[in-house]
């Protein structure tokens, strides 16, 4: 992998979870501006070489594998993580946790200069609305799932490894959704044609929004920043639209667009929160392999408020959105409607 000289300094560049959602975004934003990356996961993606990207299979756990893929790197992105709110502790621990950490280890045996992790709110969510929240919100101490725990343990790792040899930062990109979400939009628009969805609590509460493009564009924006200025090194930035949305309104006039009934009827959050809680209990006992229709964790996050400032990505990065969340949503039905067409 070699090349050109490219934005904020970045020359050569590595991409772990380079074929999930957020980081075949970052690739396609690479290569658009000429700047060589090399993709690590699981497998190798033929979408991402199709981008002129290298594609290695690597599994981020595995120290010693992964060391010689970042030998004559600048910057790393580190997308990869096992998402979703349900699963083993174990598996979490290893790919969020020591994963990162493997991940660090090889920049720091490279030489490497930067280091930006995706992370996410929910390091901070313990369970109170946040309204507006900085990123002075210190980390939850009381985690309702093993992703949201290890999310934070990984980010405090990297944002503990900044110095002078390694410049590192966070993104905390909120419920990011667009064209490609293999997760949250897919999921949605199965439950609402089957009818299965309540809203959650009165329908009052505000969330932020990430339309994938803009969370990508923020971690060009922070690898410029390590590169240069340097004033977003050792630091965690929310990002968003900008400006909240009420989430059970968002949800309905997305049904609208794709003729899916309105989501009408309504679940109490304590209701909710209780019969997440049986569940998790029976699934642990009975099905460990299948995450439950309703979690303690998911009936707090679809009844609460939590949006957050972006103003210190904007003083910091630089950043405002690249793409309107009315722009977002045309591209995103139209996606839906096309991938529903081929399926």
């Amino acid at each position: 992998m070699g090349g050109n000289k490219g934005e904020g300094g970045m020359n050569r560049v590595v991409v772990t979870g380079g074929g999930g959602f957020v980081g075949k975004v970052i690739v396609r934003m690479l290569r658009q501006r000429g700047i060589p990356c090399r993709v690590v996961g699981r497998h190798r993606y033929p979408e991402v070489e199709a981008l002129g990207a290298e594609s290695v299979a690597c599994d981020i756990r595995d120290r010693e594998e992964l060391r010689p893929v970042f030998r004559d790197v600048d910057t790393v992105f580190h997308t990869a993580s096992l998402a979703g709110i349900w699963g083993r502790r174990a598996e979490y621990q290893s790919i969020n946790v020591t994963g990162t950490d493997n991940v660090v280890q090889a920049c720091r045996d490279n030489g490497v200069a930067r280091l930006i992790y995706t992370s996410t709110p929910s390091v901070v969510f313990d369970r109170r609305d946040i309204a507006g929240g900085t990123e002075d919100l210190p980390y939850a101490t009381r985690f309702l799932c093993h992703y949201a725990r290890t999310k934070a343990a990984a980010e405090r790792l990297v944002l503990a490894a900044n110095g002078a040899a390694l410049k590192t930062c966070a993104i905390r990109p909120h419920l990011v959704w667009g064209p490609g979400d293999p997760h949250l939009i897919p999921r949605l628009v199965a439950s609402g044609r089957k009818r299965q969805l309540k809203r959650v609590g009165n329908g009052g509460n505000l969330v932020d929004i990430s339309y994938v493009d803009n969370v990508a564009h923020a971690h060009l924006l922070a690898a410029a920043n390590l590169g240069g200025a340097g004033s977003a090194a050792g630091k965690a930035y929310f990002i968003s639209q900008g400006e909240p949305v009420r989430l059970w309104g968002w949800i309905n006039a997305l049904f609208a667009r794709l003729g899916i009934p309105e989501v009408t009827e309504s679940v109490p959050l304590p209701l909710a929160y209780g019969i997440g809680a049986v569940l998790e209990i029976l699934h642990r006992l009975l099905r460990p392999g299948q995450e439950p229709r309703m979690t303690r964790f998911l009936a707090e996050q679809l009844a609460k408020s939590h949006y957050f400032s972006i103003e210190q990505a904007r003083n910091d990065l630089g950043y405002a959105p690249i793409v309107s969340t009315e722009a977002g949503l045309d591209h995103l039905v139209s996606w839906i409607q096309a991938h529903e067409k081929i399926s």
